[in-house]
């Protein structure tokens, strides 16, 4: 019971700020002029800030388990092409494929996985959860944008080349925002320049403007969400929930612990965590976002981020359960 309330509490406050974006929408109190402003503002300003502040945050690069994060690359990469042979079959709608393969290796790492992770182990799973973060999310940004531009109503039968990849990646603000972060981080290996020590009204403006993109998001995701929706695109749904919650979850924790009892990877109760919270968190967030912003299926991409919200509730139920009975938590 206590695990149950422990993945509510993880979920429950997200799906509250939904539904008051949603009462927003049902009450007419903002018009649909503003959401698709503010979905733009949150897209181009506020996320790509908090991605960030995210990443900045990295205390110290020089702890890396080099083994743990080639391991976490490679299974993103193995989650992302068997769900793309898996999507292509099943649809031939470009948005709907895009929305659908986004969805299956992005999870919410960085608003629900990280403190996750400290719920579940402490600061020394917090620790390493910020550690994958530093390649798990320029990692789930980059692939995005690939899937994104390649499954896109705009881009519909024409052919695309590796340099409008590339452009798509290098422009992405969400992609612009993490490297930042990045190179600040490596900085440190040689100056003693901070932004928040040496430029303080500078870092507190980022921060501010950060905390702006998680709840706005989630308020944009309730004013654009239609209930009518949900009936038509229900096998779509299911199989995006599938994808992100079970099919993703498994092939993950389940190449994990098969590497761990190889003595490949070293896994120990300080590790499970943030990898519990790497693959198995729902849908980001950004994602319905960014699917909108980059002419794809932008229904179907917030319906999964709700829908993989609610599901989660008892898949991480089940996982941690099932985690802690064998020792692992």
């Amino acid at each position: 019971m206590n695990t149950l309330i422990f993945s509510l509490e993880a979920v429950l406050p997200i799906m509250l700020v939904i539904l008051v974006g949603y009462g927003i929408q049902r009450s007419k109190l903002l018009t649909e002029d503003f959401f698709k402003q503010a979905n733009t503002f949150v897209f181009k300003v506020a996320l790509p800030l908090y991605l960030f502040s995210s990443v900045y945050g990295i205390d110290n690069i020089s702890d890396i388990n080099i083994r743990l994060l080639v391991m976490a690359v490679a299974l993103v990469f193995a989650v992302f092409f068997i769900a793309l042979a898996s999507i292509l079959v099943y649809t031939k709608d470009p948005g709907k494929r895009g929305a659908l393969i986004q969805a299956s290796f992005r999870s919410n790492y960085a608003i629900i996985g990280l403190p996750l992770a400290k719920a579940m182990g402490g600061d020394a799973a917090l620790a390493n959860a910020a550690l994958i973060s530093a390649v798990g999310i320029p990692l789930f940004n980059a692939l995005a944008v690939v899937t994104l531009t390649i499954f896109s109503y705009d881009n519909e039968g024409k052919k695309i080349s590796v340099t409008s990849i590339l452009k798509s990646i290098v422009t992405n603000p969400l992609i612009i925002g993490v490297f930042c972060g990045v190179v600040l981080v490596f900085m440190r290996r040689f100056t003693d320049f901070r932004i928040k020590d040496d430029m303080p009204s500078l870092y507190t403006a980022i921060d501010n403007i950060g905390k702006i993109a998680s709840p706005l998001a989630l308020v944009v995701l309730g004013g654009r969400f239609k209930v009518s929706a949900v009936k038509e695109l229900a096998p779509d749904i299911t199989v995006g929930v599938l994808w992100r919650l079970v099919i993703t979850p498994v092939i993950g924790l389940g190449t994990a612990l098969l590497l761990a009892a190889k003595g490949i990877v070293n896994i120990d109760n300080t590790v499970y965590p943030a990898l519990i919270a790497f693959f198995c968190s729902p849908t980001a967030v950004s994602s319905a976002i960014m699917a909108e912003s980059m002419h794809s299926h932008g229904e179907l991409a917030r319906q999964l981020v709700i829908w993989t919200n609610i599901v989660s509730v008892f898949t991480l139920f089940v996982t941690i359960a099932l985690f802690r009975s064998l020792g692992m938590l």
